[in-house]
């Protein structure tokens, strides 16, 4: 199978081409994500492995990618800029793909009703499909797969934002706030099943992250956050405000 794998991208074979639009975007997205972390570790001294990749059997083919940290982090700053710093990355690194996506997209009306899925439209994405495709129905517009790896990408840095346990989100929120992580983490947890009005993945997602992941390693650090993370605290709020999509995938009717 991997030699025949090889045999078609040495003869151009289309589709395998149109696979690789996709997906060579999609795990620099999530590399340029997690190496963001990694750098944040090295700077503040903290063992931390390189990153890993998990495949799944999803539409975008992967779980996403995680580096394991194998040593205590001491400070709330440090906490802060290693939590930060995946997101801000990952948003950085998208944000070229999603531009260039959108421009060589087209416009093609009733395009939704071909297809099997429907995909949400984050903030990020709507705002770059009006400036390209004016007054343009989202729904009516086909999107290249670089731009669809960089939906993708918006997806990830959404899920890792939700300031919860031990997600990206919840780093800076233990940063903050402390002592009052766990509790902060379960609200936020309980706000994702109301959501599931609309999407029911997110009841899963409550599910989950209320049993499995409030939990977060104490840092002892009486020291509160300065000035100027506060400002990148906002940053991330705004990123993850770009990010979001209430309904990210729905089933064509």
């Amino acid at each position: 199978m991997v030699g025949q794998g090889y045999i078609h991208l040495l003869h151009a074979d289309p589709e395998l081409r149109s696979g690789l639009w996709f997906s060579v975007p999609l795990l620099l997205i999530l590399l340029a994500h997690e190496f963001g972390h990694y750098f944040a570790c090295r700077y503040w001294n903290v063992e931390a492995s390189l990153p890993y990749f998990l495949p799944s059997p999803t539409l975008m083919g992967t779980l996403g990618a995680f580096i394991r940290i194998r040593s205590p982090i001491y400070t709330r700053r440090s906490l802060f800029d290693i939590g930060f710093s995946g997101p801000i990355a990952g948003f950085v690194a998208l944000l070229p793909f999603l531009i260039a996506g959108v421009w060589m997209s087209r416009a093609a009306p009733g395009i939704a009703s071909h297809g099997d899925f429907t995909f949400g439209t984050p903030l990020a994405l709507r705002i770059v499909e009006q400036i390209r495709f004016p007054g343009v129905n989202p729904r009516d517009i086909s999107l290249h797969p670089i731009a669809r790896a960089a939906w993708a990408g918006l997806l990830a840095t959404a899920i890792n934002l939700l300031p919860i346990g031990q997600l990206d989100g919840g780093h800076i929120l233990f940063a903050f706030f402390g002592a009052q992580h766990r509790q902060l983490s379960r609200w936020f947890a309980l706000m994702l099943i109301p959501l599931g009005i609309f999407y029911w993945p997110w009841i899963v997602w409550a599910a989950v992250l209320l049993f499995f992941g409030l939990r977060h390693p104490l840092i002892y650090d009486p020291a509160p956050v300065d000035a100027a993370r506060v400002k990148l605290g906002v940053a991330a709020l705004f990123i993850f405000a770009l990010s979001f999509s209430l309904i990210p995938v729905e089933q064509s009717v």
